[in-house]
């Protein structure tokens, strides 16, 4: 906020307060603050967020905007602050502002010290919150700070000292959060018409009482979370525990109707989980993993059943929402193992948002892991049948889920789950099904060999029930005899979501994902070749791996045999046998699709994009063929096909337009990463790095064009063709350009913009744009 006030001269200061449900609206208001009302008046925006995840789709939506207004900017249009209060600093790029003082900030708060003392005299000492930073945050101070509370006290506590241990909560573990005047009136109970300060003794130099306008009442809170924090240890020590806090702040304050401020408060004391020093996301949030620990004897059952009972009082006080009933299920069957009382909570949970996929992966998982815990278990004395039973239960709640998952792709589904699942797709539940199936496969086999051949229907099950030696596993015929078909499906799903697309920009998807779902596959399929692809092409493909040299190659020319009709098979393998090379066959399939071009909107996203890398002219060729139409219908193919899955996620370029003729100038992504000089990292692409590699620079070829806009357009052959750019803060300025031309499956892409003098024609090498 300081540095806001600080800017409010040179740039135009706004704060996003709470969480906007229509991001475009936002943008929008940005535009107008930009423009002042007037296209003459620009000046850029310095915005503060304090929301980590709309900065992506709030960028997206203000140049939307700025496109659609035609608005032609000479100064970047807004600078996005992010400011999120993290308990662990995470190794990245991102400024820290850490709790400590520089040499010239300690002088300044001296200085500034002083001042107070002349100006306040004795009442300075009541100013903590400023004592606290001029001594550097220091402990000794909060602790001494800490002795107004007095000594603490466990029975027959006063009304004054349970709010101040209430406040003491919210501020220890949702920072900047409050309680109302009049609710802590409410709850102090006084027939008289005494000031809060004054009913609150000793306690009042502790709190701070503040009003953001003349409309808003008066809110209540610590005067510092350091505080909070050190007085909620305090009471831990003394006896007032954290769950006993907890449940008596539940119990007090969130009755019939609570105000949404205070269930965003609760909701966060609860349920949000954060992230810890290796960039992972804890299993519960602070509070309940503090409660976990506070408990003397290291009494772990004790323990979980204070954190349980907390989140127990949370859902039933709020009976309508189901991050509470969620939690309790997790903490169930992760922490307590009680699969039969998570079973409950989780279907609770699905109860209270049935539509929400996010919210239905919890009964998957408690399902999931109640197998994984009989894996684990060298005593389990399961049987194959309450083995498959309880799969069956899992993949049954996984496939509703991916159900779910594939409805959820409207404004209308934002509700009250885990994620903002009107911009994410869940992929959960697919992922979860081949989980439960390598459990299932490791628990099964161990019990008789003859259950890898039934898994793989390479048997069938009633071939071999008597020696399986339980007749009543017909029962699970229908489920056996599906599970193969659907494992190929789902890899082949992961295949193309990790191949095309990883979550952003800079985070790749983690390891697991990959290495289960290939363990899944080669356990279910193995080798054998996958039923969604004709025998016959999948021995033109084998003859292509055996007779090209280079597997990208193969990989392009395999879209096409996949895409073949039974008699274009018949008649490609025919020319096959019968070419004296491997050059002339390959020349006749690719000869063969030019005739088909333009491609259908029905054909595969794959097939438009082989379409594209074949038809872009090369160097000074005069094209034949409509480009924008050839990129309209890739894009039109892969919203079709692919967008609902990868619409949050970041579309990676799969091939290049390189030095060369034909096939030889496509230049997949793998020959550009797999060079010595090429840094590894997951922001090879938000950086764009890679491309100032000297062998990327002499591989590919730099294509001419301009930015308007806050458009790219890619010149060719005198005509303009708007192509996607990786980074969009490339595309403020109006300039001539050059870039490498990228495809991602969605269409063409502008990597590395950079600016051409007017003088010389030359490119202006940039570090950003």
């Amino acid at each position: 906020m300081q540095l806001l006030w600080d800017f409010r001269k040179t740039f135009r200061c706004a704060v996003l307060t709470g969480s906007p449900s229509d991001i475009t609206d936002v943008a929008m208001e940005v535009v107008s603050l930009f423009t002042a009302g007037s296209r003459g008046h620009q000046n850029t925006v310095l915005l503060l967020v304090n929301d980590e995840q709309k900065l992506e789709d709030l960028q997206e939506s203000i140049m939307k905007t700025i496109a659609e207004q035609q608005i032609v900017t000479r100064m970047p249009v807004v600078t996005l602050l992010s400011c999120v209060r993290k308990d662990v600093v995470l190794q990245n790029d991102q400024v820290v502002l850490k709790t400590e003082l520089s040499d010239t900030e300690k002088q300044k708060f001296n200085e500034k010290m002083e001042e107070l003392k002349k100006k306040y005299g004795q009442k300075y000492n009541q100013l903590h919150g400023f004592s606290i930073m001029q001594t550097n945050f220091s402990q000794a101070y909060i602790k001494k700070a800490c002795t107004e509370f007095g000594t603490v006290r466990k029975a027959k506590r006063p009304r004054k000292n349970q709010l101040a241990a209430f406040l003491s909560l919210l501020n220890a573990y949702v920072p900047g959060s409050y309680l109302l005047e009049s609710q802590c009136l409410d709850f102090l109970e006084h027939e008289d018409d005494g000031s809060l300060d004054n009913q609150m003794e000793p306690f009042s130099n502790l709190m701070i009482t503040f009003q953001q306008d003349e409309r808003s009442e008066k809110k209540v809170r610590m005067v510092h979370p350091a505080l909070a924090k050190h007085y909620t240890e305090l009471l831990s020590e003394g006896g007032v525990t954290r769950s006993d806090t907890a449940r008596n702040f539940l119990n007090n304050f969130c009755g019939n109707e609570v105000p949404s401020f205070l269930l965003g408060f609760v909701k966060d004391m609860l349920t949000k989980r954060e992230m810890n020093e290796k960039e992972k996301e804890e299993k519960f949030s602070r509070l309940i993993l503090d409660i976990a620990k506070e408990v003397k004897n290291n009494d772990k059952r004790k323990n979980n059943a204070q954190s349980a009972s907390v989140l127990k009082v949370a859902s039933k006080k709020f009976d309508q929402n189901p991050l509470f009933p969620q939690a309790l299920a997790r903490f169930s069957y992760i922490e307590q193992k009680n699969y039969n009382l998570a079973e409950m909570w989780a279907k609770r949970a699905k109860e209270r948002d049935p539509r929400n996929s996010f919210v239905a992966d919890t009964l998957g998982q408690v399902h999931k892991n109640h197998l994984k815990n009989h894996l684990k278990n060298w005593k389990s004395t399961a049987t194959p049948r309450q083995i498959l039973q309880l799969a069956k239960k899992a993949i049954e709640a996984f496939k509703h889920e991916e159900q779910l998952a594939k409805e959820e792709q409207g404004e209308d589904m934002r509700g009250d789950g885990a994620a903002n699942i009107s911009y994410v797709f869940n992929s959960r539940g697919q992922f979860g099904y081949l989980q439960v199936c390598v459990l299932l496969y490791d628990l099964l086999v161990p019990h008789n060999g003859l259950w890898r051949s039934v898994l793989t229907k390479e048997e069938s099950m009633c071939n071999v029930l008597d020696a399986l030696g339980d007749n009543k596993l017909y029962r699970f015929n229908d489920l056996i005899n599906s599970l193969r078909d659907e494992v190929e499906r789902k890899g082949d799903f992961f295949e193309k979501y990790l191949t095309y697309s990883k979550i952003n920009m800079e985070k790749d998807d983690p390891d697991y994902i990959s290495r289960d779902t290939d363990e899944c596959y080669r356990k279910y399929v193995g080798d054998s070749t996958p039923s969604h692809i004709h025998p016959n092409a999948a021995i033109l493909i084998q003859k292509l791996k055996q007779s090209l040299p280079d597997r990208r190659h193969v990989e392009l020319l395999s879209y096409l045999v996949r895409d073949y009709t039974e008699s274009e098979l018949k008649e490609a393998t025919t020319r096959w046998k019968r070419s004296s090379s491997s050059t002339d066959s390959v020349n006749n399939m690719l000869a063969d699709f030019r005739q088909k071009i333009p491609l259908s909107r029905m054909d595969a996203p794959e097939l438009h994009m082989l379409a594209l890398l074949l038809c872009w002219p090369e160097n000074e060729d005069r094209r034949v063929i409509d480009l924008n139409q050839l990129i309209d219908l890739m894009h039109n193919s892969y919203e079709d096909v692919y967008k609902k899955y990868f619409r949050s996620r970041y579309l990676l370029p799969l091939f290049f337009i390189g030095q060369g003729q034909d096939l030889n100038r496509i230049v997949h992504r793998e020959q550009l990463m797999q060079s010595e000089e090429t840094p590894n990292g997951s922001n090879v692409w938000s950086n764009e790095s890679i491309f100032r590699n000297p062998s990327v620079q002499e591989r590919l070829v730099r294509v001419e064009g301009v930015v308007r806009n806050y458009r790219v357009y890619a010149a060719v052959d005198g005509k303009e063709i708007a192509v996607d750019a990786n980074r969009r803060n490339s595309l403020w300025r109006r300039r001539q350009v050059s870039f490498y031309l990228g495809f991602t499956i969605s269409g063409p892409v502008a990597f590395d913009i950079q600016t051409k003098t007017p003088e010389t024609g030359k490119i202006l090498k940039l570090k950003n744009n």
